[in-house]
């Protein structure tokens, strides 16, 4: 049976070969295996410099001191060590400024926070999926302690303007963490350009393994957060845990391929995103969600109008797409995402999520548009 098209790369990527060659040379007793913390051998020492080359190698993707670079199991971790981290330093007082788009590992610690005490403001996006400067600005208060918001949104792939974001964050002296789990690969981003104080990872959306992820947190602002896992005082007592050499290896690796190649990468996705609206955008009742310039290169999130989205799903036996966030996937309930946009429930659920990669083809974007085409003229009501 010939595999379907993959077409949900915001979902998960596929772990690229090179990335695997390399984790694989740190698993067996004839390679790098051991516990980069045991410092008393030769074996516990190549472990220690595969993981500090990793650290590197994510500290030049990000544009950063690898000092910067604190290792997690992933953007999950990351963010919940950035919001929990942040006010627990500050004795869950304070206010923090976050949005209803958020993937819910922002979601979920942002309402944790409000039970013992933090104060919430909840920002909605406008009809592109995005956050504007001035509803940031206008939620600024005195007692503002972080305002986190993502760089790209993983339903939509609206960008947030999170440059001027930081900019008027840093002039008040005010924390700006950014969730950049589908950014990274698909935007070009710089943290000392961007201002940002936080920044969370996960490596699986470029590439890299499973479980495994990063939260960049500056050099003059490590002091205000406090740990949420201890147990040894790793990563400078931020994250305590035995390090997985294979784990941190496929990250570096991953992260070293995204910097080789994104200037080349991130115009062929957008240009291969293109083409697949373009060939689907005069089907009636189609129309497509979020806005069609701040967008990332990989996502294309789309209505059907008058045609049931799990339906649609189910009929495009040929490709592999969702209806949104994977995290959400088994719920029956239209997406938080774009309902908070201002899209109707039925066209919520009428609504699906193509996301682009490294591995997809121009003769997979042809014969997905033939097949979507094929199947929704199918499907719509005479």
């Amino acid at each position: 049976m010939k595999k379907p098209i993959y077409l949900d790369y915001a979902a998960t990527t596929p772990v690229d070969p090179a990335v695997a060659a390399a984790m694989t040379e740190c698993l067996t007793m004839d390679g790098v295996f051991a516990n980069p913390a045991s410092r008393s051998h030769v074996y516990g020492w190549q472990a220690e410099e595969k993981v500090e080359q990793a650290r590197g190698e994510v500290a030049d993707l990000l544009g950063c001191d690898p000092r910067e670079v604190v290792w997690t199991s992933g953007a999950t971790e990351s963010n919940n060590l950035a919001l929990k981290g942040v006010f627990e330093a500050q004795e869950y007082s304070g206010h923090l400024i976050t949005s209803r788009v958020e993937h819910k590992a922002v979601i979920d610690p942002a309402r944790w926070l409000m039970q013992r005490g933090v104060e919430v403001t909840w920002l909605e996006p406008g009809a592109d999926g995005a956050v504007d400067v001035s509803q940031v600005r206008d939620a600024l208060r005195q007692d503002t302690r972080l305002v986190s918001l993502m760089m790209v949104n993983n339903e939509t792939g609206a960008i947030n303007p999170i440059a001027e974001i930081g900019k008027m964050c840093r002039q008040q002296d005010i924390l700006l963490h950014v969730d950049a789990a589908q950014a990274i690969g698909k935007v070009e981003l710089d943290v000392a350009a961007l201002q940002v104080d936080l920044l969370s990872l996960s490596g699986h959306k470029f590439y890299g393994p499973k479980g495994v992820g990063a939260l960049y947190a500056r050099r003059a602002i490590q002091r205000q957060l406090r740990a949420q896992m201890h147990g040894g005082g790793h990563e400078r007592g931020l994250r305590s845990g035995t390090l997985a050499t294979h784990q941190l290896v496929g990250l570096g690796a991953a992260a070293a391929l995204v910097t080789a190649g994104q200037a080349q990468e991130i115009p062929r996705l957008a240009a291969q995103r293109d083409c697949l609206w373009d060939g689907i955008k005069d089907l009636p009742g189609v129309r497509r969600n979020g806005s069609a310039t701040a967008v990332s290169a990989a996502h294309l999130n789309v209505c059907f109008g008058g045609v049931d989205g799990e339906a649609l799903v189910l009929s495009l036996r040929e490709l592999a797409v969702s209806t949104g966030s994977a995290c959400t996937s088994a719920s029956i309930e239209p997406s938080y995402v774009l309902k908070a946009m201002g899209v109707s429930d039925a066209d919520a659920h009428s609504s699906i999520r193509f996301s682009l990669g490294r591995f997809t083809s121009d003769d997979d974007v042809a014969r997905a548009i033939a097949h979507i085409r094929d199947v929704v003229t199918q499907l719509q009501p005479a």
